[in-house]
């Protein structure tokens, strides 16, 4: 029986190997991880530089690859960290108390504490004793002309004052800061969401290049109180929302652009404002109604009822453009994220699933997502998905999907899991352990700066990611 069995595999291992031939390579296709063609930005790493894992979905290799990691001290603060980056190479923090920024991918910080007295164009003198306002929160992102507008709201009672409202401003054609003090309508403002209003700007309140529109994370979003809009980036004044079942005119929105310049890869707000700027003027806020219209604010700063250009309307509230000229919108379904791109201003999109809870997709599927983020590079090709979820094992854990040659496919072509992923946070006032919004922002050479949380600290950090594909750097 042992016999006839050694005949009968001797036999079929003749026919299969072709009489004991040596095997031809000839037409066997090895694919390269993309990991291989990557390079390390810098010769010495910034901060507390950590290894992350990462894993390439084509071949399945898996590779650790140095993060720096930085805490609350780099501009956050217990709760959190909100990021941005510059069309420079800037990256920009303004989760606590000031704007801090790094010109050279976090080798060095800069912080920008408001003088004594106000810009003298500022409506509301107020002096402020500089480094005592208290604790903070703002937020930031650069305008299209190279500006930062940034609002800062400091709640708490201080040698400066209490529940105060301050506007920093960075003008790139003098390469300055001021800073203004504004006087609120809500009680406590809550964290700022912040856009750029595409102009130039003619209103009722002045005119300006641009327009630069604050909402309230608790107002706005608890009861549609409006928000405060400036023209100089300085002086704000109260700026009151539609009502979301408001029976406004409609009208037609052009969001198909045949180029866009570089400066659109930095000018994405977090998707908490809900709203992403119109390269051909104004503001535009996707499935903004009750019934799923979108509304637009143009450069009069009138609202109106808005569709786009062939007469649709966005499939999420989370959209944004970048220099590619591509429209992204996600959203949440589940434990799984959607993403659509168009390439026609909305009128047909190619769309990806991220099933977080299929374990293919992930090591440790989810059972909810806490938070999220998405930024696009059209300059280089790069799409990256930020996301904490809550794991069916327990802890939270940060993930970070990069989409290269989106305008190819938005498949994912990598995972990384950012820390340690062995915290389990809540978002919210009188939580124990806060992390209260993802934040993430993509550098001009391609590098993620990435907020997340875990055991290694008590309060959110943030990291940079420093190897990268040769994506080469533009300025």
């Amino acid at each position: 029986m042992q016999r006839t069995s050694f005949c009968a595999i001797t036999i079929l291992i003749m026919l299969l190997a072709g009489c004991f031939e040596e095997p031809s390579n000839d037409n066997i296709t090895i694919t390269p991880s993309i990991f291989e063609n990557y390079v390390s930005i810098g010769e010495s790493l910034p901060g507390d530089v950590r290894n992350f894992t990462s894993l390439d979905y084509t071949t399945g290799t898996i590779v650790e690859f140095d993060w720096s990691s930085f805490d609350k001290n780099f501009g956050g603060n217990c709760c959190e960290h909100y990021l941005a980056t510059t069309k420079e190479g800037w990256i920009l923090n303004f989760g606590g108390e000031y704007p801090t920024w790094s010109e050279d991918r976090g080798n060095s910080w800069n912080v920008y504490m408001p003088s004594t007295f106000t810009d003298p164009s500022c409506r509301t003198p107020k002096p402020t004793i500089s480094g005592q306002e208290g604790l903070g929160e703002g937020s930031i992102v650069q305008t299209i002309n190279g500006d930062l507008i940034s609002m800062g709201w400091f709640p708490y009672p201080s040698n400066s004052g209490g529940d105060q409202f301050y506007a920093f401003l960075y003008d790139e054609e003098s390469a300055s800061w001021s800073w203004c003090y504004n006087r609120l309508t809500e009680p406590f403002y809550d964290r700022s969401w912040q856009v750029e209003v595409i102009g130039p700007i003619s209103s009722t309140i002045g005119s300006g290049e641009y327009a630069s529109l604050v909402i309230s994370n608790f107002w706005h979003q608890s009861s549609n109180r409006g928000g405060q809009i400036s023209v100089d980036g300085l002086n704000y004044y109260y700026f009151q929302f539609p009502d979301r079942d408001a029976n406004l005119e409609t009208v037609e929105v052009n969001l198909k652009e045949d180029s866009l310049e570089v400066a659109w890869d930095h000018s994405k707000p977090h998707k908490e404002m809900r709203a992403f700027p119109v390269p051909s003027g104004g503001l535009y806020f996707p499935d903004f109604f009750d019934d799923g219209g979108d509304a637009w604010l143009d450069t009069s700063l009138n609202w109106w009822r808005a569709t786009t250009a062939g007469g649709e309307s966005l499939p999420s509230e989370y959209c944004a453009l970048d220099s590619s000229t591509a429209l992204h919108c996600l959203k949440i379904n589940g434990v799984n994220i959607l993403h659509q791109i168009s390439w026609d201003g909305g009128e047909t999109w190619t769309n990806e699933t991220y099933n977080l809870s299929d374990p293919n997709f992930v090591e440790v599927p989810a059972s909810s997502i806490e938070e999220w983020e998405f930024h696009s590079n059209g300059a280089h090709d790069l799409f990256v998905l930020a996301v904490r979820y809550q794991s069916a094992e327990g802890p939270d854990i940060d993930l970070a999907f990069h989409v290269r040659d989106f305008s190819q496919g938005i498949t994912p072509d990598t995972m990384t899991k950012i820390g340690l992923g062995d915290l389990d946070s809540t978002s919210g006032a009188g939580q124990d352990i806060r992390f209260d919004f993802a934040s993430m922002a993509i550098l001009n050479d391609g590098g993620a700066v990435i907020a997340y949380h875990d055991s290694s600290d008590e309060d959110p950090l943030f990291a940079v990611e420093h190897t990268l594909p040769p994506y080469g750097t533009y300025v």
